[in-house]
């Protein structure tokens, strides 16, 4: 007795609308995450009601033992001007403040008054408080 079918199924599975699936997901996670260059420097911030996010060009840290890092390089407070001027180069630059919320308020206003004369946008990174 003969069984055979005249109609064969083919049991291969085409991946091709799987991959494309992946690929715009892969694309629309790309596009929504947000590009925010965190400071590598264990630092406790201050909070507040509105954090905006700004491209920086050169980050500033100050930790709560009075240690100054330029892009988390380890400086002395007497470079600090010197470091900003060479890092700006005559061009239109910002600085990004992270300050432990313990530092007083005259080294930041110090880092600050630099960034100023060096006519640079100064911002004060935060947490955003939740």
């Amino acid at each position: 007795m003969n069984i055979n079918s005249k109609y064969k199924v083919d049991a291969t599975f085409s991946m091709s609308s799987m991959t494309d699936i992946v690929f715009l997901l892969l694309i629309f996670f790309m596009l929504t995450s947000s590009f925010i260059t965190p400071s590598g420097l264990p630092v406790n911030l201050p909070t507040s009601k509105s954090s905006a996010i700004v491209m920086q060009k050169v980050s500033v840290t100050i930790t709560k033992e009075l240690g100054y890092y330029v892009d988390e390089q380890l400086i002395a407070k007497d470079q600090l001007e010197g470091i900003l001027r060479n890092s700006f180069n005559g061009e239109e630059g910002s600085v990004v403040l992270h300050c432990d919320k313990t530092v007083p308020v005259e080294d930041l206003v110090y880092v600050a008054s630099i960034a100023t004369m060096l006519e640079a946008k100064v911002s004060i990174a935060t947490k955003p408080n939740l």
